[in-house]
């Protein structure tokens, strides 16, 4: 071999070298340094008119990952990490959160958690999309523990975008389930915020209404901008006026607050079928007024029963005890041991290898189980429809220090409100 040709492939090797080095440098500097903590990056509205629904989720993430932590973190080929959580403050609209999603990935923050915003999810998505496609070495996934919008797991499903709460026509599937059996309910209204999810939740309100009860009347169905509305006094009348015996909402936040106030100040003597109307401040708006009229929908609530589901209640509202912090969700909590299981089996945050663990995974305590269907990173797991109530009796823990809480009226299990889904998934070569 002549010497050009030795100096040519003492060139290549080291060429090929650094280019492994740099490869290897750039997964290492997406996942964190060895032994560094693992970052979830909240991508949430902490200021604005929904700051107090943000500053639900901080808590709820905060005691999971402090579990976590306290039994050493989570275990990788680095050893013990724990997890971090960082926050970022959308303001509760799109551009914004895409503004902070790109610092997000400056920070090579591998995992990103949103929920509390459909429109924001869409976003998100798409932005998560394009990432990972243009830059490999700092690949994210997308924990979305709230976004209910059901096209995020239909039309525009994605490999990146788990939901680990049930979509908004699971929750209208329990709802109207609910409504089959009470034939006292034969006039409803239908009020939601005007963005994506609150005309899915009127649409799919109808279809199933039509389908489970076809003597229903819909006799009002409105929409309203969201979070500017400040006196819901004149929708109120609204229905007051159609006769309205049971109005269906998707509203969340002070949207659903005000409006339940103004429902109590109003007079209005209707049932309110809600997906949140046992939290953030709705039953002590309602007072007695919401007694055996507001219905909500969820993964579970405090009184579901048992000692297992009382201690995790209890365990929350030891670590925040003041009233006004009591908005305790299971899913929040449940995603984030079931992050913390994916990246022990894939040993590392790689986003593929996390995303290939968490497909099909099954969650189990002693009170729930849930399922990570693979086809559309759904998660499957039993709802609860419960209808508020004086605290007292099977009603043990009221909400917020309000004096009412919520019982169960039903119980579906998972297959209950598993519904089909239309997404094709494009799955990544490598």
């Amino acid at each position: 071999m002549s010497g050009f040709g030795r100096r040519e492939l003492r060139a290549g090797l080291t060429a090929w070298l650094a280019a492994g080095l740099l490869g290897m440098a750039a997964v290492a500097q997406a996942q964190g340094p060895a032994g560094g903590p693992i970052r979830l990056g909240m991508i949430e509205g902490l200021s604005g008119p929904f700051a107090n629904a943000g500053e639900a989720v901080v808590r709820n993430l905060r005691i999971a990952i402090d579990r976590v932590n306290a039994r050493g973190g989570v275990k990788t080929l680095d050893g013990q990490r724990p997890l971090e959580l960082v926050t970022f403050d959308s303001k509760g609209n799109v551009d914004e959160s895409l503004i902070q999603f790109r610092s997000l990935i400056d920070k090579r923050i591998p995992f990103v958690l949103q929920g509390n915003s459909s429109a924001v999810a869409g976003a998100l998505v798409a932005a998560i999309n394009r990432n990972n496609v243009r830059q490999p070495d700092a690949r994210v996934l997308f924990l979305n523990y709230s976004a209910v919008d059901p096209a995020l797991t239909n039309e525009n499903c994605s490999f990146w975008h788990f939901r680990f709460d049930a979509s908004s026509d699971m929750r209208m599937q329990a709802l109207t389930e609910a409504i089959r059996g009470e034939h006292a309910v034969r006039k409803i209204y239908l009020i939601d915020q005007d963005y994506s999810f609150g005309h899915q939740v009127s649409k799919t309100a109808r279809e199933m209404l039509a389908a489970k009860r076809p003597d229903i009347q819909i006799v009002g169905d409105e929409f309203h901008p969201v979070g500017k509305i400040k006196d819901f006094a004149p929708y109120i009348a609204k229905i007051k006026a159609s006769g309205a015996d049971a109005v269906i909402t998707g509203n969340w936040g002070n949207d659903l607050t005000l409006m339940v106030k103004a429902a109590r100040e109003g007079g209005l003597n209707a049932r309110f079928y809600t997906f949140y109307g046992n939290g953030l401040g709705a039953p002590a708006a309602m007072g007695d007024a919401g007694v055996g009229r507001v219905l909500a929908v969820a993964e579970w609530h405090p009184n579901v029963g048992g000692a297992a589901s009382d201690a995790f209640y209890q365990s929350f509202r030891a670590r925040y005890p003041e009233p006004r912090d009591d908005y305790v969700h299971l899913r929040m909590q449940m995603m984030v041991e079931m992050l913390v299981r994916a990246i022990e089996q894939a040993g590392s945050a790689d986003a593929v290898k996390v995303a290939q663990a968490l497909e099909n995974m099954r969650y189990t305590n002693a009170f729930h189980e849930a399922t990570v269907r693979a086809e559309d990173h759904q998660v499957l797991q039993p709802l609860y429809v419960s209808v508020m109530a004086k605290q007292g009796g099977d009603v043990r823990f009221d909400n917020e220090g309000s004096g009412y809480g919520f019982r169960t009226v039903r119980k579906l299990k998972a297959a209950q409100t598993t519904l089909p889904t239309t997404c094709r998934m494009e799955r990544p070569q490598s």
